[in-house]
């Protein structure tokens, strides 16, 4: 079966007016490619004193010298392009069917990684299941294709520190059964009183992974969403909120930001709109695509991403 993309809907754009110039995506971009750097250099700064014992750095020492700001390019590089290409899976795929969609808008933050990530406007309805499906698995395969590698090189950069006391108050990452595996195939296994210290690099993948764990969750309009809407779509909001209800108990179990997760789902909403026609059946290469989909969220998802050490 072939779909035609734009002439059977109305509302798609056959001839795309001229668009002004975005200005608000480059500023944003611009802002959040900043405050990367910043944090970048400053992890950069502690990968270093752990393993020399150089004085760690600080944002102030950063005002007084922004040339440190070069130390920050590989993990704002990396990070910015795994977040990139995922936005661009998304925003090509809406391309391809005719979808209005705008350009990615990021969102720099004063957090630990810099950033509360990215997203795109779709602003035309979706012609049929197919599309929903492909544009809401393209993003996380692309990000997730892009930050395997990155972690692989990142892994042979980081070293092994002897475990001690002076770890407590540090913050400890989840181990998504993509990085234990690459650790197993790359052979990297701590000796006895020892743990591995993730280079920059290497935590701007792990960042990457998380994001794509959080948005193939099948709930509401996430990216997850959109693959389990377009398999099961009257069953979708039932589904929403029983993933939802039982991020309640892993919150309270286990980590308390799948509280926080659960609480903007809840506000987001659970329901999906339909497609102009949901009646158009899958075809096997969306089923195919949908499992894929399932593998990476497998691969990904982390039942306590961070712990207080």
């Amino acid at each position: 079966m072939s779909y035609e993309r734009l002439n059977e809907y109305p509302g798609f754009e056959v001839s795309a007016p001229r668009q002004p110039f975005p200005w608000v995506n480059v500023v944003l971009f611009l802002a959040t490619v900043c405050s990367t750097l910043v944090v970048g250099t400053l992890l950069m700064m502690g990968f270093r004193e752990e393993l020399s014992g150089v004085p760690p750095g600080t944002p102030q020492s950063i005002l007084e010298t922004p040339t440190l700001l070069v130390q920050g390019i590989p993990f704002a590089a990396a990070l910015m392009s795994i977040l990139l290409a995922h936005e661009m899976g998304h925003y090509l795929t809406c391309r391809y069917y005719g979808i209005s969609a705008t350009l990615p808008y990021f969102i720099p933050a004063p957090n630990f990684v810099g950033t509360f990530g990215a997203f795109i406007r779709i602003r035309s309805p979706f012609q049929h299941r197919a599309a929903l499906l492909e544009v809401g698995v393209a993003g996380p395969i692309a990000g997730f294709v892009l930050a395997v590698p990155i972690l692989a090189f990142a892994l042979t950069q980081s070293r092994f520190v002897e475990s001690s006391e002076s770890a407590a108050g540090l913050i400890g990452l989840g181990e998504p059964l993509v990085f234990t595996f690459l650790t197993f195939v790359l052979g990297i296994r701590p000796p006895e009183g020892a743990e591995l210290f993730l280079h920059p690099i290497a935590f701007a993948a792990w960042v990457g992974l998380l994001v794509t764990a959080l948005n193939l969750i099948p709930v509401g309009q996430l990216d997850g969403g959109h693959i389990a809407y377009a398999l099961f779509r009257g069953f979708h909001r039932k589904l929403s909120r029983i993933l939802v209800f039982i991020l309640f108990p892993l919150g309270v179990f286990y980590w308390l930001g799948w509280l926080v997760w659960a609480f903007l789902l809840v506000l987001l909403g659970t329901r999906h709109p339909p497609t102009l026609d949901d009646e158009i059946p899958l075809e096997r290469r969306q089923i195919l695509l949908a499992w894929i989909g399932l593998i990476l969220l497998i691969l990904c998802f982390m039942p306590v991403p961070l712990t207080l050490n």
